[in-house]
C-alpha cells in the first residue's frame, strides 16, 4: 500500500500493469495524490465494489436514521453561478461542472452508510471517505477501452420523466459536449473511436426518491501492450470530462478559481486491474470525514442555458443516502 505524487503514481501503475499484478488504484481530482495497492496486500479498512467484484459483505440497515443537510445559502450559490456564466459568455468555457461542499449531520457512521448503500461502484477508504457512485469511468476488456460519460439528471416521479430529459435542449447540448470531449480524450490513447450508444437512461435510487440519469457509451481500440501503459492512459483521460467540463484545461482553471474548497479525492477516479482487464468509476456521491464532521460534496454541469434555481436544486438532490 503506497501513496504517490503524480509522476511517481503514474509510473507505479504502469509498472504494476506491466507485471500483470492485480491492484486497486485511486487518483485524486487534481492527480497530485495517487494510491495503489496490490489486491493481496490491501488493508482491511479499504472496501470496494466494482460491478460483480467486491471484498465485503453487504448489509441492510436495520435501524431508523436521520440526515440533515446544511446546504450553502442560495445567494452564495448564485454568486458563484454568476461567475461561471460570465466565464461562459467570455468564451473561456462552454460547460463547467460546479460543485459545493455540504456539511451533513447523521447518526450513522461511514461504514454503516457504505455497507447499506445500493450502488454499482462503491469505495470505503480507511474511515476517511466513502463513495457510492452510479458512474462508470473506463473499462478495458481485451484491447477495447470503453467510457460511459453521465450527464443529465431528472426526478423519476415527474410525468414522462424520461421523455422530458431526452427532449430537453439544454440537457442535449450539455451531454453532447461531454460525449465530444470524451471522444477526443479517447483519441489520445486509442484508435477507431466509436459512439456505441448515445443518451440512454439509467435509474438510480436517491434516498426515498428515484432519479433518472443519462449516459452514453464510447469505445476505442488499444495496442496490445496497454497493460504497461495503464498509468499513462488514466493520466491522459483525467480529470473525467463529466466532472470538469469543456474545454478541459481552461475549465479546470476556472473551477480552481471559483470553488472555495478542495475537492481532494472527490471527482477523482478509482478502479481495479485484475491482471487481464480493468474496471473504474468516477468518485461521485461522496462523503468525507474531517475533524469528526461529515461533508457531502455534490454539484452539476453549468451551461449558458442553465437556470440557477434548477441547478441549486439538482446539487441539493444529490445529497442523499442510497438505501
Amino acid at each position: 500500500m503506497t501513496y504517490y505524487n503524480h509522476l511517481e503514481g503514474i509510473k507505479a501503475l504502469n509498472d504494476l500493469g506491466a507485471c500483470k499484478i492485480p491492484f486497486l488504484f485511486i487518483i485524486s481530482y487534481d492527480k497530485q495524490s495517487i494510491f495503489a495497492s496490490s489486491l493481496n496486500r490491501l488493508d482491511e479498512d479499504i472496501l470496494y465494489k466494482l460491478g460483480s467484484q467486491r471484498n465485503y459483505l453487504p448489509a441492510n440497515l436495520s435501524k431508523p436514521y436521520y440526515l440533515k443537510r446544511n446546504l450553502i445559502d442560495f445567494k452564495q450559490y448564485k454568486k458563484t453561478f454568476d461567475q461561471v456564466i460570465e466565464e461562459i459568455r467570455s468564451g473561456n468555457t462552454y460547460l463547467l461542472n460546479l460543485t459545493f461542499c455540504t456539511p451533513i449531520e447523521t447518526d450513522l457512521n461511514l461504514h454503516e452508510i457504505f455497507c447499506a448503500s445500493k450502488a454499482k461502484y462503491k469505495l470505503y477508504f480507511k474511515g476517511e471517505f466513502i463513495c457510492f457512485s452510479p458512474e462508470k469511468f473506463i473499462s478495458i476488456e481485451n484491447n477495447t477501452i470503453s467510457t460511459y460519460p453521465m450527464k443529465g439528471t431528472i426526478d423519476a416521479s415527474l410525468p414522462n420523466a424520461a421523455k422530458q430529459i431526452l427532449a430537453n435542449e439544454k440537457e442535449m447540448a450539455e451531454h453532447t459536449m461531454i460525449v465530444d470531449l470524451m471522444r477526443n480524450d479517447l483519441g489520445m490513447v486509442a484508435d477507431d473511436i466509436k459512439v456505441e450508444k448515445f443518451r440512454y437512461i439509467d435509474s438510480i435510487k436517491a434516498g426515498k426518491e428515484k432519479l433518472l440519469q443519462v449516459s452514453s457509451h464510447i469505445t476505442g481500440t488499444l495496442s496490445d501492450n496497454w497493460h504497461s501503459q495503464i498509468g499513462d492512459i488514466l493520466d491522459n483521460l483525467t480529470p473525467a470530462g463529466s466532472i470538469s467540463g469543456t474545454p478541459k484545461k481552461s475549465t479546470v482553471d476556472i473551477i480552481n478559481k471559483v470553488e472555495n474548497y478542495d475537492r481532494r479525492w472527490y471527482t477523482g477516479i478509482f478502479g481495479i486491474y485484475d491482471g487481464s482487464s480493468l474496471q473504474s468509476a468516477v468518485i461521485i456521491r461522496y462523503i468525507e470525514k474531517e475533524d469528526g464532521k461529515l461533508y457531502y460534496k455534490s454539484g452539476g454541469g453549468i451551461t449558458l442555458d442553465s437556470n440557477c434555481k434548477s441547478e441549486y436544486e439538482e446539487m441539493a438532490r444529490k445529497v442523499y443516502f442510497p438505501f
